[in-house]
């Protein structure tokens, strides 16, 4: 039997489809849509999302090249609906010398505390020099560490972090690397949140159904394909 090579144009035109329709920015894939995944910024609006303690999107926030930017002085926002146990990813670009994070599990869905997914330019913002490793990119903020073997893509260019909230179970991941690991309500978490800036916070730390946040920090940053899958509960 005699076999003959295609050649290479053909070869990427056949598996284009395939290859291609899973890596477009704030789409899901068919896969994706079965697993009970959905989106929640479309890629065109801020539907979705109103300023922290509003019913509307302030300024400061834009959708714009596919992306949700904060673009200049503006408030923390936060989706329309609440979640308790999840997997979420999405994509980020900060600024050099930037600093935002992403806030889920608030006491009080009113105010701006809660678990902070920190997201920062670890070496060009004081925050992330000074208050060392328990203030930089993909650790739990101010209450744990991440892991010295994260892997950051630099100021102006994407990462993409993933969050699960899993019952009592949490983990942060950094461009396919899990970075912390911790249990709500464990002994650990007592101890080290005594510690912290948010002892004296009431609830802080006990599950709660809450929205996801976006911290306004003064720095322009930009989120793209943020999908959340609702987890059972347990």
């Amino acid at each position: 039997m005699k076999f003959r090579l295609l050649p290479l144009v053909a070869v990427l035109t056949f598996f284009a489809p395939a290859l291609f329709a899973a890596g477009q920015p704030n789409e899901l894939t068919p896969e994706e849509k079965a697993a009970g995944w959905k989106l929640l910024f479309d890629g065109k609006t801020t539907a979705g999302w109103v300023a922290l303690g509003k019913t509307e999107l302030t300024g400061g926030w834009v959708a714009e090249d596919g992306a949700l930017k904060r673009v200049e002085k503006a408030v923390d926002i936060v989706t329309t609906e609440s979640f308790t146990d999840f997997e979420l990813t999405w994509d980020w670009n900060i600024e050099k010398a930037g600093n935002s994070g992403l806030k889920y599990n608030l006491p009080d869905p009113a105010k701006n505390v809660g678990f902070e997914y920190q997201l920062i330019d670890d070496i060009g913002h004081p925050d992330g020099v000074k208050g060392g490793r328990l203030h930089q990119t993909a650790g739990l903020y101010d209450l744990i560490e991440p892991s010295e073997e994260k892997k950051v893509n630099p100021p102006g260019e994407w990462n993409s972090s993933r969050l699960v909230v899993n019952g009592q179970h949490v983990e942060h991941w950094l461009n396919g690397l899990k970075t912390v690991e911790f249990e709500i309500g464990s002994e650990d978490l007592k101890a080290r949140i005594a510690k912290s800036k948010y002892a004296k916070i009431a609830k802080f730390g006990e599950k709660a159904a809450s929205p996801i946040l976006l911290q306004e920090h003064g720095a322009k940053i930009s989120f793209r394909s943020m999908k959340i899958r609702p987890l059972p509960a347990k």
